[in-house]
């Protein structure tokens, strides 16, 4: 075979490349597990069901509890704050830190986060004093952070996502239980 045969295949005279059947599944062949063993498109078919995803059906976190939704701001403050631990010292930082060294871009970034932190506790029923404050620590942190360098290793010391999860869970827990 030739290198122009590879690159753009004759097609016979009934239309089809190199002379093969016209069933549709033209240069496919049976599906082959890792193992090397042949598997039906109809049991493909059954095992990718439970990976729809259905848009425009509602929320797509799903109906949360206040505890859950509580638990997933701490896991992304954390992830955010104090995800890792320089090695060889007891300073913890996280990708706020990181994400921070790329010039305003990533400050950008970072701040959206935390302000989208501030606006689920809202949704949580934080009154205007307790988001006040916690307006007042992404702003610092996203005006400071702008500063390189500097910026950054502020970010990592002064935690605003941590210091608002605090925030909003002492509020929380003086709140009484419904």
């Amino acid at each position: 075979m030739s290198d122009d045969d590879i690159l753009a295949p004759r097609r016979s005279r009934s239309g089809n490349r190199s002379g093969a059947a016209s069933s549709g599944t033209e240069g496919r062949g049976p599906i082959i597990d890792q193992d090397g063993h042949e598997i039906r498109p109809e049991t493909l078919e059954q095992g990718f069901r439970e990976f729809r995803f259905e848009f425009g059906q509602g929320n797509p976190f799903g109906n949360l509890t206040r505890e859950q939704r509580i638990a997933r701001l701490e896991a992304i403050a954390k992830l955010l704050d104090v995800a890792f631990v320089l090695p060889g010292t007891n300073i913890r930082y996280g990708i706020d830190g990181l994400i921070g060294l790329i010039p305003v871009v990533g400050d950008i970034i970072t701040t959206a986060i935390s302000l989208w932190l501030v606006r689920e506790a809202r949704a949580l029923g934080a009154p205007w004093y307790i988001t006040a404050r916690m307006l007042g620590n992404v702003a610092v942190d996203g005006v400071v952070g702008m500063v390189p360098f500097a910026g950054d290793a502020f970010d990592v010391m002064f935690r605003a996502n941590m210091r608002n999860v605090r925030l909003l869970r002492r509020w929380l827990d003086k709140q009484p239980r419904i």
